[in-house]
């Protein structure tokens, strides 16, 4: 009986997860290189996809042939009126901080990395919001 007890609750948090989960399937033109946990990416057209398990994106520029993955955080706001991309920008230093899908109060959240986190102690912080277009 316990057994099934266990089984039934792990369902539910399964379940649970997967209904928090958003799809991610959009482009952006980013004008700038930035940051993305310790990896640089160059400035281009990206597409960033959710990849279907836990909170796991793929951020591909093509031009580059550059794909990171990134395990990201759930973030909560109020419901995002367009698709957009946040970036933090220390300087001439720019971080991908925030994914926000159209229509849902739920996003992406990229974790702060130690050289962003080194930045922020050394220069105000900025946020610099990009549109992005459903792919």
């Amino acid at each position: 009986m316990k057994r099934y007890k266990l089984i039934i609750v792990g369902l539910a948090m399964l379940v649970t997860a997967a209904a928090s989960a958003q799809i991610i399937n959009v482009k952006a033109k980013v004008p700038f290189s930035f940051a993305v946990g310790s990896s640089m990416l160059p400035a281009g057209e990206y597409s960033l996809q959710s990849l279907g398990f836990g909170h796991a994106l793929a951020i591909r520029n093509r031009d580059a042939n550059v794909t990171k993955l990134v395990l990201s955080n759930v973030c909560q706001s109020r419901t995002a009126a367009k698709n957009r991309l946040i970036f933090h920008r220390y300087g001439s230093s720019y971080f991908l901080s925030r994914i926000w899908t159209e229509g849902s109060s739920f996003g992406y959240e990229v974790p702060t990395s130690a050289r962003e986190k080194e930045m922020a102690r050394n220069y105000p912080t900025e946020e610099v919001v990009l549109l992005a277009l459903n792919r």
